[in-house]
């Protein structure tokens, strides 16, 4: 059974008030003194824990770094990642027939995804720990964060794709920032059983979600999000709708509120309840979520247009599941049609976001017209990516484009 209590203490050999511990069997381990990624005991997900856990009182600066209390060093290689915007978005909220509606659009980060959070605490653990090389398999926005930060850090940088599977403008962005780029016969979820390997032999360092690191820096978008709910209206969200590819946000979300239940500042009752989105062509989450499961059953087909979310084997699940259990949530599929009308719908609130982040905002609608969300409820839905990020979804999403002559009155008979 998974233990995300945070309880335990500290390995003898770790002295500077962090370590790892495994949440299936509660083995401990010093964070830095070798490359690690699963519990050596049991092969179980690790997750970071620290000696103490700051209040917002103690949070200082701005994006992610403005939370180094809460993570393993007090600075990283940064692009000036985080402080994305918490927007309001009005005709949606009347759609939605919610009290409150806010959109946390993680797209504006500088490489256009929430990754950039990951990367910016990963790639600094990668720095400590000496590694020559930084691995990932992706659907795109995790290998174009890495490319950026690995640039950034002057460390090579190797990424797999799912060939075929992956939009152009991500995979443009990992080339421009020179990572080395293979493309694999095969899906997501076999890209990463070979980075995986790859990482074992220790030819690269990994970065995708299974490094326990990475939710550190993803951890930040709860506390940053809590903060701005204040400061726009005096109040936490009382649901955070996001949408669900390798699970870990949906993982470090609820990291991030245990660590402030656990200093003090959150009571347990007061978590806002989790709720996962996924594609109807890639939902194993989904699946175990209604069967109150506590793993998941591995998809091997999956497809759907939000290619950031076509994954059949979500890694993080074990503990991301507990996280909607914990505070109430659920988990919910909707078709890519769904998908596509909630881009549209953002855009006519000015809000550009690729097809896998609107899944959050389609799988609120698809809550509200089941009943299962209130209409005195205030939610967050979390867009993970940037409209630019799959220009040639946007185009299929929007309206034609009109052929006119080259004068004001030939315009004009086209209206």
């Amino acid at each position: 059974m998974t233990d995300l209590s945070l309880g335990g203490s500290a390995p003898a050999e770790a002295d500077d008030g962090a370590w790892l511990a495994c949440v299936e069997c509660g083995a401990t381990l010093a964070p830095f003194d070798g490359v690690v990624y699963r519990c050596p005991d049991c092969d179980g997900l690790l997750e970071a824990r620290y000696a103490d856990y700051p209040t917002f009182d103690d949070f200082s600066g701005e994006g992610v770094w403005r939370y180094a209390e809460s993570l393993p060093f007090e600075s990283g290689v940064s692009i000036q990642e985080g402080n994305t915007p918490l927007y309001e978005a009005p005709k949606i909220e009347a759609e939605a027939g919610v009290a409150d509606l806010r959109v946390k659009h993680e797209g504006m980060n500088p490489t256009g995804s929430f990754k950039d959070r990951g990367m910016t605490v990963g790639v600094r653990v990668a720095d400590e720990l000496g590694v020559g090389r930084l691995a990932c398999a992706s659907t795109g926005n995790t290998s174009a964060a890495l490319a950026a930060y690995g640039a950034r850090a002057d460390t090579p940088v190797l990424v797999l794709l799912p060939a075929g599977k992956v939009a152009a403008g991500k995979v443009a962005q990992a080339a421009l920032h020179g990572a080395r780029i293979c493309e694999v016969d095969g899906n997501f979820d076999d890209c990463l059983d070979v980075v995986a390997e790859l990482a074992d032999r220790g030819e690269a360092y990994l970065l995708n979600s299974l490094n326990p690191f990475r939710l550190e820096g993803q951890k930040t978008i709860a506390f940053e999000m809590l903060e701005q709910s204040v400061a726009a209206h005096g109040e936490w969200p009382d649901r955070i709708v996001l949408p669900v590819g390798n699970a870990g946000n949906t993982a470090a979300l609820y990291k991030a509120f245990r660590e402030l239940v656990a200093a003090g500042e959150m009571e347990a009752g007061e978590m806002p309840t989790l709720t996962g989105v996924q594609a109807a062509g890639a939902a194993p989450m989904v699946e175990a979520v209604e069967a109150g499961a506590d793993h998941v059953e591995r998809w091997d087909d999956v497809e759907t247009r939000a290619t950031a979310i076509r994954i059949g084997n979500p890694v993080n699940a074990p503990k991301a599941l507990p996280g909607i259990y914990d505070t109430g949530g659920t988990a919910v599929a909707v078709s890519d049609d769904q998908i596509t009308d909630a881009q549209r719908m953002l855009a006519e609130d000015g809000i550009g976001v690729e097809p896998a982040s609107a899944a959050s905002v389609a799988g609120l609608l698809e809550l509200r017209e089941r009943g299962e969300v209130g209409p005195d409820e205030r939610v967050v839905c979390l867009t993970t990516g940037h409209l630019l990020k799959d220009p040639d979804a946007a185009a299929e999403a929007g309206g034609d484009t009109t052929a006119v002559p080259a004068d004001a009155d030939g315009v004009l008979d086209a209206l």
